[in-house]
């Protein structure tokens, strides 16, 4: 199933608005996201035709019978992967039909959302946001076809709909037109310490794009060793608060 919720197009609205926003959500779980729009500032939002919000299903790209846009992690342990496929597969139909500004990954290892962001954002007229689920997607999705990854915080939720929904809230409310008052906008005020590791699924080559061989090699130290080495390293690159914790805890720290 596909919706767009509550939404009409900036040619569609008779009070002709100065700006016009389109953001896209590509989500396994549609159904969480079909109220929240419906409802408050982003409902009028879309019925004065400034904002059109779009929700897509990642189960209308799979590539099986059964609609499955999920998979086990190469190199194993617990938890699925969601596909590369069904997510290159709709976003290649969507920048088919318009360019987007900035293609986002709801993830807990993103850049922390704030204000600052929600400001920047406000200002683009075309955003994908892309709902994680499970595990995480593909690692090469992220690699070769996201622009830019948010997370709301360093907690874990049990997809990216709900973070989603809070960043495209944040952005909505400050388009020009959406809030009756709009100066009210303007005075608004991990486990071990370590991130997450790429993960990745079928299938192991994508057109050239490769997973790294250690995953494929059945030799579960060595996978271990590599996960921990890419956390560590990730850490130190996107999270330097987090990293200098997690020297402290290995009494590695220097003042």
């Amino acid at each position: 199933m596909t919706f767009t919720s509550r939404a009409y197009t900036a040619k569609e609205n008779t009070l002709e608005p100065d700006f016009y926003m389109r953001i896209d959500i590509i989500t396994c779980l549609p159904g969480l996201l079909e109220s929240f729009f419906s409802q408050s500032i982003l409902k009028r939002a879309q019925d004065k035709g400034i904002v059109t919000v779009a929700v897509h299903d990642l189960k209308d790209y799979a590539t099986n019978i059964h609609r499955r846009v999920d998979d086990y992690a190469f190199g194993g342990g617990a938890g699925m992967v969601l596909q590369l496929e069904p997510i290159v597969g709709c976003l290649r139909h969507l920048q088919s039909e318009r360019t987007y500004d900035d293609i986002i990954y709801m993830t807990p290892d993103g850049k922390r959302f704030d204000q600052k962001t929600a400001n920047a954002l406000s200002l683009k007229q075309n955003i994908i946001l892309l709902c994680g689920h499970y595990k995480g997607i593909d690692e090469r999705i992220r690699l070769h076809f996201i622009t830019s990854e948010i997370s709301i915080g360093d907690f874990v939720v049990t997809g990216g709909e709900i973070p989603a929904a809070l960043v495209a809230d944040a952005i909505i409310r400050l388009a020009p037109g959406v809030m009756n008052d709009e100066t009210s906008a303007l005075s608004d005020s991990f486990q071990d310490n370590l991130l997450a590791p790429p993960v990745y699924t079928r299938p192991a080559d994508f057109e050239g794009l490769t997973i790294p061989p250690i995953l494929i090699s059945g030799h579960e130290a060595k996978i271990n060793e590599w996960r921990l080495e890419q956390a560590i390293l990730r850490t130190k690159e996107r999270r330097p608060d987090i990293y200098e914790q997690f020297l402290k805890g290995q009494g590695m720290y220097k003042e």
